[in-house]
């Protein structure tokens, strides 16, 4: 009976191996898998080399050409006005743009032409006796003489005699006196020097001003200024004169303008060269932004793409024989924000239009039709 078991356990052990030997030679021979093979599409352009223009772009905020910081060079309390002293304010050229009380001033300025007066007074009678021809000019002069009105020029003197005279008696020294405070009074009265608006004002009416305080600032809006700073390359392209065309930073508003100056400097960190721009235009405003560009040079047999087709900033992709992708160098002349210049490609060449993610070269691909 135990040899009976054995031999079935024996025979069912040879089948089981034979049985299993056969599923592994099945799956053996079972043919792999075929992938089908995907060739990516890519968009492509013809080369047309042209004369492309070198556009510089720079960006700058406006400030009024003419501009200036109004301070005071007296004492005073400052008085009320017909039009209020505030930002925003416009004044015509030769309005008054703010008033300081002056009734002390005053009070001295008119002390010190009584005082030439009386000066000039005391000396006629010697002047009849001692110097009879030119008294009539004294004479006249006297009757001219108005404590209201600023005081006229002296008399011109005809004889050196007449002169120490005059000066020996203290009447020069009284007449400049009474001309210094006459300039220093005018000072109370601060009036436009052209037509523009109030940027800044920094008192208000009943405030005591002191000599040398900062009160404001007038600026004329017709015309502003824009300083930017360009590459030191194109600083011998740089021509005053040349137009540029300003944008907001929109793109919705352009604004024309011209180089003014150049600096003659160029900064050490940066390496950069500073231009000045005048613009007019009734909608521009102190401390906008704008963006200038201004055409440099123009280069020949280039072409203008996108800078994110370059590969390490020196070669893109072209295709060849309308389907092998090829690494092709190229010489990049400038570099704008989004596009670049470039040079050493043919016209016969078909480049890219958009990256292709994991490019190589000798990559097979598929020129897609549409545009």
């Amino acid at each position: 009976m135990r040899k009976i078991i054995l031999a079935v356990l024996g025979v069912l052990t040879i089948v089981a191996a034979v049985y299993f030997g056969n599923i592994l030679v099945e799956k053996n021979n079972k043919p792999r898998p075929t992938f089908k093979k995907q060739i990516k599409t890519v968009f492509v352009e013809n080369v047309v080399n042209t004369e492309i223009p070198i556009i510089l772009t720079a960006s700058g905020n406006l400030v009024a050409k003419n501009k200036i910081a109004i301070f005071s060079e007296v004492q005073g309390i400052l008085k009320t006005a017909k039009k209020p002293f505030k930002a925003g304010a416009t004044y015509y050229k030769g309005q008054t743009l703010l008033s300081i009380n002056s009734d002390e001033f005053y009070a001295s300025l008119q002390s010190q032409k009584s005082n030439l007066y009386n000066l000039i007074t005391a000396i006629m009678p010697d002047i009849r006796l001692d110097y009879p021809n030119e008294f009539l000019k004294w004479e006249s002069y006297l009757k001219s003489f108005n404590l209201n009105k600023s005081v006229p020029k002296l008399p011109t003197f005809i004889t050196d005699k007449e002169k120490y005279f005059i000066s020996g008696r203290g009447i020069l020294t009284a007449y400049y006196n009474v001309k210094n405070l006459e300039v220093r009074f005018s000072k109370h009265n601060i009036k436009a020097p052209y037509t523009g608006i109030l940027t800044e004002a920094l008192v208000t009416p009943g405030t005591l001003v002191r000599a040398g305080q900062k009160l404001g600032e007038f600026i004329d809006p017709s015309i502003y200024e824009m300083e930017v700073s360009l590459n030191a390359t194109f600083a011998d392209l740089l021509k005053v004169g040349n137009a540029v065309k300003l944008t907001n930073l929109e793109k919705t508003k352009s604004y024309t303008g011209k180089v003014v100056r150049v600096n003659g400097r160029v900064n050490q960190v940066s390496q950069t060269i500073q231009a000045f721009i005048d613009v007019k235009h009734p909608d521009l405003k102190e401390g906008m932004f704008l963006e200038a560009n201004l055409v440099a040079k123009a280069e020949s047999d280039a072409i203008k793409i996108s800078r994110k087709l370059l590969v390490d900033n020196k070669a893109v992709y072209t295709v060849e024989k309308d389907s092998i992708l090829t690494l092709k160098e190229i010489n990049p002349v400038y570099f704008g924000a989004e596009n670049v210049v470039v040079k050493g490609l043919q016209n016969t060449d078909k480049i890219l239009t958009q990256p292709l993610p994991g490019a190589f070269t000798g990559m097979v691909v598929k020129i897609s039709k549409k545009k």
